[in-house]
């Protein structure tokens, strides 16, 4: 019998320890894919072997039954909107008043701005920037899931499927091929943007850091006058930076907050380096090694930077997390890590 490529050739921790962060893939000089085979090792394992990490069992289950892998109830997906001095509204709603036409933008709230309680003042910070700019906008509320991302990332193929095809089914349901679909998290709008299309799903799908670049261009988004100078660093998401080449964009709105001094890290950009929360590590414990978290916050701290921007609700979690582990206090206060909205609503007039 022929041994088996993961154990004899390819130990099994390997293969749960890639990131899908692209970076093997951007350095290999003869354009090695490592991620896909990788992925493509744990769909194996997932959907056949049925061998996977003990953590991973509680968020595949989540996601079957309540379409997020903190299984919380669908009900609950508007909560985090709950006394904002503006309405926020579900298309559903406005398509029960004959006003579905109305929406200029709908945004793809996300599972972690929807339930992680730092990431829900993230969302709140974008739709108070849509609300300034006089956007209309709705969002799915209860009636959206998780874009499916951990499950492909994690190898449950089926789970994405499944969960991907119900999306796409609302999603055309309200039209919404004819709007633009704000995400402000990288891997849903990766999913949305560039994988749905396999499924039949083709939507117009933009960042939050390049749709607010937009509406600064556009003069719709006015800021006041800053407090004063102080000296940024910005973690650029994979998903967005180096799987989508969006790198200038997230600075571009960092400049136009003016009094923020840009110290960039050694590795930016397409050379960014990951958070430590990518390929569903999220759900996953680091038992071996430096925490991905810990270097990365490492060489934040290196800038002499107060701030740490973000893009992406799992980056901002393990800054945030880092951070708090490195109990580091510049003269001004804790070294805190912000998302691009955070930064700019605090500025609105």
């Amino acid at each position: 019998m022929a041994a088996r490529l993961v154990d004899a050739a390819i130990p099994y921790d390997a293969v749960w320890d890639c990131l899908t962060c692209g970076g093997c893939m951007e350095a290999c000089p003869i354009l090695i894919e490592h991620v896909d085979k990788i992925v493509a090792l744990r769909r194996n394992l997932v959907l056949e072997d049925g061998r996977f990490p003990s953590e991973l069992v509680a968020a595949f289950r989540n996601l079957e039954h309540t379409g997020n892998p903190w299984g919380q109830p669908p009900t609950a997906r508007a909560d985090w909107a709950k006394g904002l001095p503006f309405e926020v509204p579900t298309a559903a709603a406005l398509e029960a008043e004959g006003r579905l036409d109305e929406i200029e933008v709908l945004y793809w709230v996300g599972c972690a701005a929807t339930f992680d309680e730092r990431n829900r003042k993230v969302a709140r910070a974008l739709v108070a920037c849509l609300h300034a700019a006089g956007v209309r906008f709705a969002i799915l509320g209860k009636e959206e899931s998780c874009t499916g991302d951990l499950a492909r990332r994690l190898g449950n193929e089926y789970l994405y499927q499944t969960l991907a095809a119900r999306n796409i089914e609302t999603l055309l349901r309200y039209r919404m091929e004819r709007r633009t679909i704000v995400a402000s998290c990288p891997h849903c709008f990766n999913t949305l943007g560039n994988e749905y299309p396999q499924l039949g799903g083709r939507f117009q799908v933009v960042p939050h850091s390049l749709y607010l670049r937009r509406l600064l261009a556009e003069g719709r988004l006015g800021l006041g006058p800053a407090d004063g100078p102080a000296p940024i660093t910005f973690h650029d998401s994979c998903y967005l930076a180096r799987y989508n080449d969006i790198v200038a964009e997230p600075r571009d709105v960092l400049s136009v907050a003016a009094g923020l001094e840009l110290r960039e890290m050694a590795k930016s950009g397409r050379n960014t380096f990951c958070c430590g929360a990518g390929g569903g590590r999220m759900w996953m414990e680091e038992t071996r090694g430096t925490r991905v978290n810990a270097e990365r916050t490492r060489q934040a701290l290196a800038t002499g930077a107060e701030v740490v921007a973000t893009e992406c609700p799992f980056c901002l979690t393990m800054m945030s997390d880092g951070l708090a582990d490195a109990a580091v206090t510049a003269q001004s206060g804790s070294v805190r890590a912000m998302d691009l909205a955070e930064l700019l609503v605090d500025r609105l007039v």
